[in-house]
């Protein structure tokens, strides 16, 4: 598959837009292979190389970049940069799968805009942003400044939902589930 199709799943941290792509994965198991994004950040916990992140160290990342290989990237917060390496893309079509992304609001249209009609973004609502820091909070895993960070980003990310496709509102999860597999399914199955 030369040129397979791109599924984008954006939105503010701790919408739930991780639960549904892995939801998804699960869905569709032989259409779609989760893009693994490669960050200059430290790893956390549990995380592993490979699986959750392609870990670079900050140089390693800078002359990636200086050499082309992303596709799209940027500094998140001060010295954590992300991004997605084209060559993860080209392994996941060489495979025959199309792919999908849980990424950044900014990562995300940055893709839609390169690839067009061949991606889907699709931009993941929270109920509310109050909503959005009690699931942040129950998460346990950022310091309050990191919270604030989340949230005052988010505020801004909310505002380029119009900028997407489609969006899903994540207030009930099975629904969002159900939203999710319709929307993509229908979309894979287009030809073109």
């Amino acid at each position: 598959m030369e040129n397979g199709k791109l599924v984008i799943f954006s939105a503010p941290s701790g919408s739930g837009k991780t639960t549904i792509v892995r939801h998804l994965l699960k869905t569709f198991p032989e259409k779609l292979q989760f893009s693994i994004s490669a960050t200059s950040r430290a790893k956390r916990g549990v995380e592993e190389n490979g699986k959750d992140y392609y870990y670079l160290t900050p140089d390693e990342f800078k002359k990636k970049v200086e050499a082309g290989e992303f596709l799209e990237w940027e500094e998140v917060y001060a010295g954590d940069c992300y991004g997605t390496l084209r060559s993860e893309v080209e392994r996941i079509w060489a495979s025959g799968k199309h792919v999908i992304f849980d990424i950044d609001v900014e990562g995300g249209l940055n893709l839609k805009n390169q690839f067009k009609d061949q991606a889907l973004a699709i931009f993941v609502m929270p109920p509310s942003l109050k909503i959005l820091e009690e699931r942040l909070r129950s998460r346990s895993t950022d310091s309050q400044e990191s919270i604030a960070r989340r949230l005052e980003k988010a505020e801004k990310e909310l505002k380029t939902a119009k900028l997407f496709d489609r969006f899903i509102l994540n207030e009930e999860l099975e629904q969002a589930f159900a939203d999710a597999e319709k929307i993509v399914g229908d979309f894979l199955e287009k030809k073109g």
